[in-house]
């Protein structure tokens, strides 16, 4: 079970983690005087502690209890490794005479990652069991309440807080939901080998275990990556986790311990020592270790995914921009090479330096993918202030020599629609872009940026050819007052654009948000209309649109942070009413046995909006659903989410849409094409135990 949160501000970040590491500190600084003292510093106001005794023991035993209880829903308390941050308990407790504590019993814990760093974490209510063996001169009637003191860490996402308290215990207590709560210890003992940098861990656990989304909490600290993807295989009736080591771990352990996490809340408890680990078995979580396609394959899905680009819905904002610049090809065979280099430039540039932000924000730890530049509100603002200025232009409000068709500077104005192009046309992967994409997430920084460049170049290409290919330049018309005239139709679409571009800031920010970006644009259009009349006068226009735009300019900056509304996760309007998507909803409904179809969206990305119009949101489809049972879920990427990032990544995805297809029992999914059709949901429905229909290969994203 994981669950992942995004801060806005990195400043904000490192002051949290700075505060924990500060608290840390201060408890082990403080703990000779409380032990010397028996007196809480801290207290326990944010996760309150209670220490219990089991009044039904059975005979030569006994167990304590620490009920855990958050006075609120965001603090949450930490397991004995908190992971890369955080702290576990400190507990000493004063027995009487033969009595031997044990190692303390834990739940299940979850995940949680911030920034890359994964806690392992409690969330609500939690217990802590301590067996206690009693010796033969131990008197249970004699021994009175015990005592004792125990140190912990309670935080929220925002801070950390130091807690203690003074124990004294009570009889009491739900002993038996607490046993149950508590991961069992196995009874055979697991095996466990180095390989290069991989921990593999070999745990005997029977084939028809179900696990719905595994995860091995290692109990020793400084010994593996917490946050990297694990991959689990079957052997028979053992089962193979695969764990990247640490950087700088304390060296090989000598022996190991952990809890498997099922997925949907049990697990159980293992040892495990040196020895033999199978190799080979079926992979059921996460990625196998398989190779990377031909570079020769990847070479050409990137460029046929950028050349594709230009057909598909995300491009469609852009057309107008393209033709008008595909027009003025025409006039001069040096015009149009010049024309198609600088476009190809300004395209190529963009894609790579997309890509480069992309893999230096992944390379710090921020969970990113494609397209993550429209998951920023201030972007779309900009993106829409741009959109309506272009519209303004088209409709010969004013002019500007850099996009005019009849005026000079033709070489910048295709290098910045060339920019522009690849801005806009890039928040989709479509058909044969996604193994290019994905393939780049793993490769070294140089092929990585190289299959970006060749996305922008596959872009670019039909603009490329027509500059070079006298004979594909005389089928466009010769330039004349149409070009004109043709300016003024495309302010049709680029206008439309402006407006979706407005839908979209609501749908970040909140109406508010929205509301204030819509100001902005009129008062950027009324400075746009001045500047139009000063040129038509022959007046010096520019200096005009700065005074009448910047005090617009200056509410915007004000108003925008302060309307601001973070958009809650998993809001969509379905007929198919689908769950939220959270590795523990898609782990219960794998767990139903049932069809799991789980599709990934955004608002800003058209090929998503176009297959849940054209597909998903189709009665037919939900009707063959609800016959066949089948579980929907779906994950909102509009705003950043680092959990549906990390998700999208051990899929080998680097952006939306993706579309999963889970049959009951099956061990990994299927990916549907990138392009779906009302049939083929249908089908995927109909058949026996939602046995995966095979995809289109063309169109598939495989």
């Amino acid at each position: 079970m994981s669950r992942a949160r995004n801060f806005p501000h990195p400043i904000r970040q490192l002051l949290a983690w700075g505060l924990a590491l500060l608290a840390s500190l201060v408890v082990a600084g403080a703990a000779h005087a409380q032990y010397a003292e028996r007196k809480a510093v801290y207290g326990d106001a944010n996760i309150a502690v209670e220490l219990l005794i089991d009044p039904a023991a059975p005979e030569g035993t006994q167990m304590l209890a620490l009920r855990f209880t958050p006075k609120a829903r965001e603090w949450h308390g930490y397991w004995s490794n908190p992971g890369d941050a955080g702290q576990g308990m400190r507990l000493t407790l004063d027995l009487p005479a033969g009595w031997e504590a044990g190692n303390p019993l834990y739940p299940v814990p979850k995940r949680l990652v911030i920034s890359g760093l994964m806690n392992h974490i409690y969330e609500g209510p939690y217990t802590v069991l301590v067996p206690v063996k009693l010796g033969p001169e131990a008197a249970l009637a004699d021994a009175g309440p015990i005592t004792g003191m125990v140190e912990y860490l309670a935080c929220t996402d925002k801070i950390c807080v130091p807690q203690d308290a003074v124990l004294t215990s009570r009889a009491g207590g739900d002993f038996a939901r607490w046993r149950a709560e508590v991961a069992p210890l196995l009874d055979a003992r697991a095996r466990f080998a180095i390989a290069g940098e991989t921990l593999r861990v070999a745990i005997p656990l029977p084939a028809s275990v179900g696990l719905a989304d595994p995860h091995v909490f290692i109990a020793e600290t400084r010994q593996v990556q917490y946050a990297a993807p694990q991959t689990f295989r079957r052997v028979g009736d053992v089962l193979v986790a695969e764990i990247a080591l640490a950087d700088r771990r304390d060296g090989d352990a000598a022996a190991l311990s952990g809890i498997l996490s099922f997925g949907d809340g049990a697990g159980i408890r293992f040892e495990a020592a040196p020895g033999e680990v199978p190799t080979g078995g079926e992979v059921i979580a996460g990625k196998a270790d398989a190779p990377l396609p031909p570079l020769w394959t990847l070479i050409l899905g990137a460029l046929a995914g950028g050349l594709l680009l230009n057909i598909m819905p995300c491009v469609f904002p852009i057309l107008s921009l393209k033709a008008l610049t595909l027009a003025r090809a025409g006039e001069s065979e040096a015009k149009a090479r010049a024309e198609g280099l600088a476009y190809t430039a300004g395209v190529v540039l963009a894609c790579v330096a997309l890509g480069a932000v992309m893999l230096a924000l992944r390379a710090a730890g921020e969970q990113v993918g494609w397209a993550f530049q429209l998951q920023e509100p201030g972007v779309v603002v900009a993106l829409l202030v741009l959109a309506a200025a272009i519209t303004a232009n088209f409709a010969g409000m004013f002019e500007l020599p850099a996009v005019s068709v009849n005026m000079g500077g033709e070489r910048t104005g295709a290098f910045a629609t060339g920019l522009l192009a690849a801005f806009v046309a890039t928040p989709c992967t479509g058909p044969f872009m996604a193994a290019a994409l994905g393939a780049a997430l793993l490769l070294p920084t140089i092929e990585a940026l190289a299959l970006f460049g060749l996305l922008g170049l596959g872009l670019a290409l039909p603009f490329l050819l027509l500059g070079f290919v006298p004979p594909l330049r005389r089928m466009l018309p010769k330039p004349g007052a149409w070009m004109e005239r043709f300016r003024r139709i495309m302010a049709i679409p680029m206008g439309l654009t402006a407006l979706a571009l407005v839908w979209l800031t609501a749908q970040l920010g909140g109406r508010g948000f929205g509301l204030v970006a819509l100001v902005l644009v009129v008062g950027v259009l009324i400075a746009l209309f001045v500047v139009g009349r000063l040129q038509r006068a022959g007046k010096m226009a520019w200096p005009a649109f700065a005074l009448v735009a910047a005090p617009f300019l200056a509410f915007a900056l004000i108003a925008l942070p302060s309307v601001y509304e973070v958009k809650a996760s998993g809001e969509k309007d379905s007929i198919h009413n689908p769950q939220s998507f959270t590795r523990e909803a898609l782990a219960k409904a794998r767990a139903s046995g049932k069809p799991v179809f789980v599709w990934f969206t955004a608002d800003w990305c058209v090929t998503c909006k176009v297959n849940e119009a054209a597909a998903i949101e189709r009665e037919s489809v939900r009707d063959a659903f609800d016959a066949a049972g089948v579980v929907t879920i779906v994950g909102d990427w509009t705003v950043r989410d680092a959990a549906i990032t990390e998700f999208l990544t051990e899929q080998g995805a680097a952006g939306v849409p993706l579309y999963l297809w889970y049959a009951p029992g099956a061990a990994a999914p299927q990916q549907l094409p990138q392009v779906l059709t009302p049939e083929l949901l249908e089908q995927q429905a109909l058949q026996p135990s939602g046995t995966p229909q095979p995809a289109d290969p063309v169109a598939s994203s495989d």
